[in-house]
């Protein structure tokens, strides 16, 4: 009885087995993705790669790489390596011109490399250039050449230039190779530059090929997620908001200012790189400077809160502190350039006109102010109602008057004098012998 329980156990076993190796084996491809790798790599590019690489399992489909890349950020880089390396159909790279920084990174992550004469592949030495982020990204690129049998110390020396190797480079050199030179040391298993070659070299040349391009909204997210652009968006933010905390009232400036925000932030939400607290943070923000400058009629300690606000959710929003303050420390002395260079020009031009009245009516000039019956009021004493901040009300002969102090802030119950009245304006002043 025991023996036939320990058969039926073991046969049990094994029949489990091989269902699970039967689902875990990829079959043969049915179709080729051509999958684009093209411009800075950037989080919008990693989210189209894992469209496509998700439809690829799905569908039973091999993936051939077509890189251009002259590199980008590394967090995105090293997301898009981790999908590939993942990926349970064969996933080939195709260096068409060439694969530098970021770019070496993904092209390695493949099992199966080709490139086109004349390509080449490297140049990955990091920014910030110091020694926690150089030790982080060499691992990776000496990581992911192993996985597929090739050289890490040359994968190495393409990210730390202290890396020295005999007849290759020497100390404090950046390794990148060209087309042939990988070849030769097994980091490319074919020099072509026809498509159609590198998937016959792959027994892959006779299935059908379906080539994908980021859709509208990943090209959005692409587009706003760029380094240069995402500085662009900061800029205008910055401008916008400034003109507008300067000013009377809401006006076009603020509106292009919070647009500007809300992509550089709505495209790192779409993509990753900031969660919603960041949204949050930057939402509060922007409520403390609409409160500063609709209801306090000012730039005070709620308006600084707002900026403080803006600043947290945008540091928040990079990968590293050191990108981030580059970035803001760009957006505002862009900003302030701008402001300054523009200043002059503006102050004279017709727009500046139609907005401002020029036109001054002096004493010099001729001009004098309409006399009214408040001149009677000319030295006459009173006590202020409320509090003159400069403008209040003080009350004269049991009557009470709109006023401006000619000087700074008066608290309530201040004796004053009527120095000086033009028109309907009456300045009042501290009556001397109260003073103690």
């Amino acid at each position: 009885m025991k023996r036939v329980i320990f058969l039926v156990c073991l046969t049990f076993i094994f029949l489990i087995s091989v269902i699970g190796l039967a689902q875990g084996a990829p079959s043969s491809p049915e179709a080729v993705y051509i999958l684009p790798i093209e411009g800075a790599i950037e989080p919008g590019l990693a989210q189209f790669v894992e469209r496509v690489l998700r439809d690829a399992e799905q569908n039973n489909a091999a993936v051939l790489l077509e890189i251009n890349t002259f590199g980008g950020r590394v967090d995105a880089a090293t997301e898009i390596r981790d999908l590939i390396i993942r990926m349970q159909m064969p996933v080939m790279s195709f260096v068409r011109d060439r694969a530098w920084s970021a770019g070496a990174l993904i092209t390695l992550a493949a099992p199966h490399v080709a490139m086109a004469p004349g390509s080449s592949i490297g140049a990955a030495e990091p920014r910030p250039l110091d020694e926690k982020t150089v030790s982080a990204l060499r691992a990776e690129f000496e990581s992911t050449a192993e996985r597929s049998g090739r050289d890490r110390k040359i994968a190495a020396a393409m990210v730390d230039a202290d890396v020295v190797i005999e007849d290759l480079i020497e100390a404090d050199k950046i390794l990148t190779l060209s087309a042939v030179q990988a070849q030769e040391l097994g980091f490319s298993d074919i020099i072509t530059a026809s498509r159609e070659q590198v998937l016959a070299y792959f027994d892959l040349g006779d299935i059908p090929i379906v080539e994908f391009s980021p859709n509208w909204a990943e090209r959005l997210a692409r587009l706003i997620t760029e380094p240069t652009i995402s500085q662009l968006l900061l800029t205008i933010g910055f401008l916008g908001l400034i003109f507008e905390v300067t000013s009377v009232g809401w006006g076009v400036p603020g509106t292009a200012g919070i647009l500007a925000l809300t992509l550089f932030f709505g495209g790192r939400l779409v993509t990753g790189l900031a969660g919603l607290e960041v949204v949050i943070l930057f939402v509060v923000g922007l409520l403390l400077l609409l409160t500063e400058i609709f209801i306090t009629s000012g730039f005070g300690l709620i308006g600084g809160l707002g900026v403080m606000s803006l600043f947290g959710s945008i540091m928040l929003s990079y990968g590293d502190a050191l990108t981030a303050l580059y970035s803001i420390l760009v957006a505002v002395f862009v900003s302030l350039l701008i402001i300054a260079l523009s200043w002059n020009r503006f102050t004279h031009s017709g727009a500046w006109r139609r907005l401002v009245l020029l036109t001054r009516e002096e004493k010099e000039h001729g001009y004098h102010g309409v006399v009214g019956s408040y001149i009677d009021l000319l030295n006459q004493q009173g006590l202020t109602v409320t509090s003159l901040r400069p403008a209040g009300i003080v009350e004269i002969n049991g009557k009470r008057y709109d006023v401006v102090s000619e000087g700074g802030f008066l608290d309530k119950d201040v004796p004053v004098k009527v120095v000086y009245v033009e028109g309907n304006r009456i300045v009042v002043g501290v009556v001397k012998a109260q003073i103690n």
